[in-house]
């Protein structure tokens, strides 16, 4: 398990302008899709047995991101490198949540201070794309994950399109790969459509009665499928990790309450 760093004013004034660079760079260069694969491959190697894996910035040793499953990011990190300031996890996480929230997604809350990891797992954690239900399961069930938060987090899909070169597939899951919402869900009920791709652990979703009924729910209903998969995503994003204790912004609101005291007693001596 990786350790927490302190999260102090400066830190938070770091985040802020991390999160200003990622949207300049993910509207200038149309590259969500790719930053939120980023995200989700970085955190997705999680084993809650083992506590090893998940959200820590080692996607960026050459070990990692040279995994067959991680085809093509390379491009996505070398992306980041001009930005970055001071912590891996937080410029690959952050650029998930930013990527979603750029293209109409759901707001993300996202909580800082994780160190980064200087190992990586071994290969074969992420989910294989030519597999089913059992292995969906394997694969989410073993970082703790819920049947809910498999289904909301494919909803993801939405954005971006497979490439021949990285994955073996070629497609997008909808018809427009640079928006987020609920089309992916739409388009899976209707079956097989022209150019648009439908993988095996697409068609999984539907295959799984615990898996089905989520995807009706969201193909119906957009705002739920954004509260959950915004929900889904920050458990994604947290895996392993114990958020630094609340004492930060505890000791600004309580400096605020002590300077309002002190502004008063003086408002007093004068008058």
């Amino acid at each position: 398990m990786v350790g927490a760093i302190q999260v102090d004013a400066e830190y938070l004034k770091e985040i802020e302008k991390a999160r200003r660079d990622l949207r300049s760079l993910i509207s200038s260069k149309n590259c969500a899709p790719i930053m939120l694969r980023l995200a989700w491959h970085d955190a997705g190697t999680y084993d809650a047995k083992t506590k090893t894996g998940g959200p820590d910035g080692s996607i960026r040793l050459e070990q990692e991101y040279t995994h067959s499953a991680n085809n093509g990011l390379k491009i996505a990190i070398d992306l980041c490198g001009e930005f970055f300031l001071f912590c891996f996890f937080v410029f690959w996480e952050l650029g998930g949540v930013v990527a979603v929230e750029i293209t109409g997604g759901p707001t993300i809350d996202f909580v800082p201070g994780r160190a980064d990891s200087t190992e990586s797992p071994e290969e074969g954690r992420l989910p294989d794309a030519k597999q089913g239900v059992t292995h969906l399961k394997d694969i989410f069930y073993r970082m703790g994950l819920s049947d809910k938060d498999i289904v909301a987090l494919s909803g993801g899909h939405t954005l971006g399109r497979a490439h021949q070169e990285r994955s073996g597939f070629q497609g997008s899951w909808t018809e427009d790969p640079l928006k987020f919402d609920n089309s992916y869900f739409v388009e899976l009920l209707k079956g097989e459509s022209a150019g648009l791709l439908k993988l095996n652990t697409d068609k999984a979703l539907l295959e799984d009665p615990g898996f089905c009924r989520y995807v009706e729910l969201y193909a119906k209903d957009e705002d739920a499928f954004f509260a959950d998969y915004a929900l889904s995503h920050k458990k994604l994003s947290e895996l392993g990790f114990s958020p630094p204790s609340s004492g930060f912004k505890a000791t600004v609101k309580n400096s605020t309450v002590l300077l309002k005291v002190l502004w008063a007693s003086l408002l007093l001596q004068l008058w």
